[in-house]
């Protein structure tokens, strides 16, 4: 008998776990689901904060309104208990409840026995509660630092002083500082182990200057694929083969708003062009200054090949 009720408890428990779908395009892996705000049906809270904000907006109008018809409905279900309300209006208990849980009072309408004091009491708790839930989901909204990282479209491979090696490009958008600014790169890779197990393996790619003091204009990424690199004896068709691609994270403190910052971006295997170069996209003026030309920042140039 237990084991028969063992049995059915973990057949119940293998329906309850659901079959996570992934997606592989142009080398990038991708769950269903994964970042949609439709996905958090049991977790309120990160729903609300994953909400568009005309969805929010939609929430918190659609809900103001069925909570002050709520409390119409109780009033009504008194009888006439509210002073100077048409006996059995809808509409004077909907306002009625719409001055008390907005703390209006504007003294035309008003609890005329011990029922309705007793409703309104509990709507000017729930009015309590509601607005200060309402106050710390908007903040946490508004609250949220953000990052506006420009990423270069493509990585290129080409050679620097003799070596070969991995590049890419960023820039902050916003023009202010990003202090403390650090990059973190990672090679993600279908890999066979030597007993035949199937893996999919993450790398470190260490960069020559992975850290900046403030980053507020662009920043070119370098790795060396040298004999210590994952990258070392890869060729572009291994990478397509291997279902490689290139994470890029990118942190800092924002000087505005003192809060850490992210940024993150994928680089397919078709992505990354070989034997490639970044336009260059410093200028220099007459006067001697130095601007930077954004309008090149994506443009790659192909290297003459020695025959």
């Amino acid at each position: 008998m237990k084991r028969r009720f063992r049995k059915l408890l973990s057949k119940k428990r293998q329906r309850r776990i659901p079959h996570v779908h992934i997606k592989v395009q142009d080398g990038r892996f991708q769950v269903d689901g994964a970042g949609a705000w439709y996905s958090y049906w049991r977790d309120p809270y990160h729903l609300l904060l994953t909400l568009p904000w005309s969805g929010f907006l939609a929430f918190i109008v659609l809900s103001y309104a069925a909570i002050n018809s709520l409390f119409a409905v109780l009033y009504l279900i008194g009888g006439d208990c509210i002073a100077n309300a048409r006996p059995g209006s809808f509409l004077d208990a909907f306002f009625f409840s719409v001055e008390t849980i907005a703390s209006i009072g504007y003294g035309a309408m008003y609890p005329r026995n011990d029922y309705a004091n007793a409703i309104m009491t509990i709507e000017a708790m729930v009015s309590l509660v509601g607005v200060a839930v309402l106050t710390g989901l908007a903040f946490a909204r508004f609250s949220r630092p953000t990052a506006r990282v420009l990423f270069s479209r493509v990585a290129v491979i080409a050679p620097n002083d003799g070596v070969p090696a991995l590049f890419f490009r960023t820039a902050n958008q916003r023009r202010n500082q990003i202090l403390e600014a650090q990059l973190r790169v990672y090679l993600l890779r279908d890999e066979v182990r030597s007993d035949g197990q199937f893996i999919r393996r993450i790398h470190d790619l260490r960069l020559m200057r992975d850290q900046s003091p403030g980053f507020m204009l662009s920043w070119l990424a370098i790795h060396l694929i040298d004999e210590t690199s994952p990258l070392y004896g890869m060729t572009a068709e291994a990478l397509v083969q291997t279902q490689a691609t290139i994470s890029v994270s990118l942190s800092g403190i924002d000087e505005t708003v003192a809060q850490v910052v992210h940024a993150r971006h994928i680089y397919a295997a078709t992505e990354i062009l070989w034997n490639n170069q970044f336009v260059d996209i410093i200028r220099h003026t007459e006067d001697g200054d130095r601007y930077i030309d954004y309008n090149y920042f994506h443009d790659v140039i192909p290297l003459a090949l020695d025959e």
